[in-house]
């Protein structure tokens, strides 16, 4: 699989391309390398990842990787999923007029993600974290010895991944459909994220 490109996410994003250019500028601006990681833009520091941006239906934004640590004295900051990312926080934005009254804000906020990422400060992820197998997969994992095995040789973070995915769903179709995509992997020996690395 070819991994799009900066150009090509803006290019893609229809009415927030205004938006996430001037973001891409300010980024860029603040002397940080520019890669695609998860198929999203991320703005690093000595190969650290510092800001990501995206964009949404109703809203583009930036993610702070260790945004926990941000002083965010004017509350802008979105707490990101507490269980997926303890230090993540988000910023959104409902257009590119909001970015730009808020420009002078966004850039002193970066330059102090920026210096904490010098600083070294971070919150380490969780390592095997404990997880429930939900029951569709339970099953399938019951009634399917070979799924099993394929299933315990992954390791424990895609073990966890696939749990997760289909634990997630609401819906009973939505976790059907997820537990065979699921399955499909597994059989492949393959993660569910694999195809973002």
């Amino acid at each position: 699989m070819n991994q799009v490109t900066v150009d090509e996410y803006i290019l893609k994003s229809g009415t927030w391309q205004a938006a996430l250019n001037m973001l891409r500028e300010l980024m860029l601006a603040l002397d940080m390398e520019e890669t695609v990681k998860w198929g999203t833009p991320v703005y690093c520091i000595n190969g650290k990842n510092v800001v990501g941006m995206a964009s949404f239906k109703a809203y583009t934004g930036l993610w702070f990787y260790q945004g926990v640590f941000l002083q965010d004295k004017h509350k802008r900051l979105l707490s990101a999923s507490e269980d997926a990312s303890r230090g993540m926080r988000q910023w959104r934005f409902q257009s590119a007029d909001e970015i730009e009254a808020d420009l002078d804000l966004i850039i002193a906020y970066v330059r102090e993600a920026i210096e904490n990422s010098r600083a070294g400060k971070e919150i380490k992820p969780q390592r095997n974290k404990p997880f429930d197998l939900p029951a569709e997969l339970k099953d399938a994992l019951k009634t399917d010895p070979g799924l099993k095995k394929q299933y315990n040789l992954l390791s424990y973070s895609k073990r966890r991944d696939f749990a997760r995915y289909i634990d997630q769903a609401k819906r009973p179709e939505t976790r059907q459909r997820r537990l065979e995509k699921s399955v499909l992997l597994i059989r492949e020996g393959r993660g569910l994220m694999d195809q973002y690395k």
